[in-house]
């Protein structure tokens, strides 16, 4: 059986410690997006959400970027909505060839990422 698991890439951890973001919220958001809370369906395993900021809420807050098979879950890129509206079309295009490659790891490949610092894995 697999568990869930849900991972920050190293660039979105950056991200993270940049806006003090705590892992609470990101759970919170994979658990909404589990109910079927998804802000938008990206395609090619790329969903959007929105996350609150310290006091903004989530209107004022966050766009965060993950790829999902619905059982592993990837932060790869968050942004405020202060500093953008949206992502481009090629960022979107790179982001769901991120996915695929990330949605391709084996469970050991990802063990080993982890390991290394290329995920950090949130454990909740």
């Amino acid at each position: 059986m697999r568990r869930r698991r849900v991972l920050k890439t190293r660039y979105f951890q950056r991200w993270v410690r940049a806006h003090r973001l705590a892992d609470e919220v990101l759970l919170r958001s994979v658990s909404e997006m589990e109910q079927g809370l998804v802000d938008a369906d990206l395609g090619g395993g790329v969903v959007k959400k929105r996350i609150g900021l310290s006091g903004r809420g989530k209107r004022g807050g966050a766009r965060v970027i993950l790829a999902t098979d619905r059982w592993r879950w990837f932060f790869m890129y968050g942004f405020a909505k202060s500093e953008r509206s949206n992502i481009s079309r090629q960022e979107l295009d790179a982001l769901r060839q991120l996915a695929g490659d990330l949605l391709a790891l084996s469970e050991d490949q990802i063990d080993d990422q982890t390991k290394s610092g290329a995920f950090t894995e949130i454990i909740g």
